[in-house]
């Protein structure tokens, strides 16, 4: 069994920084890509950003330049470090590992608004 545990998530104002991290936990063998998806009221999840494990990176077009995806595997952990907030990034985000499957944290609410 694999758990996913994320953290970070919370209220801030236009403008602002939040670091989100997932660390997975339990049978953790093999991983491959990580990333974040996050979905919004209303609107489909889309992935945000993803980092394979030879450290590739990429970004959906709306975050390019204000966020950061990384990784420590000694520790089986991904970070989303979020930078210039806008009330757009408002959603609730979710973090994944992919291994023989994916697998899925349990969702950190990240709200922008003044």
């Amino acid at each position: 069994q694999v758990r996913l545990v994320e953290s970070g998530g919370g209220s801030v104002q236009p403008g602002g920084s939040l670091r989100l991290s997932c660390a997975a936990s339990g049978s953790v063998f093999g991983i491959n890509a990580m990333g974040w998806y996050r979905q919004a009221p209303g609107k489909q999840r889309e992935l945000v950003a993803a980092i394979t494990s030879g450290g590739s990176t990429n970004y959906i077009d709306s975050v390019k330049g204000r966020c950061t995806i990384s990784r420590d595997n000694a520790k089986n952990t991904v970070y989303l470090q979020m930078n210039s907030l806008k009330p757009e990034d408002t959603a609730v985000y979710y973090c994944y590992t992919d291994m023989h499957i994916r697998y899925w944290g349990q969702g950190t609410q990240v709200t922008v608004s003044s």
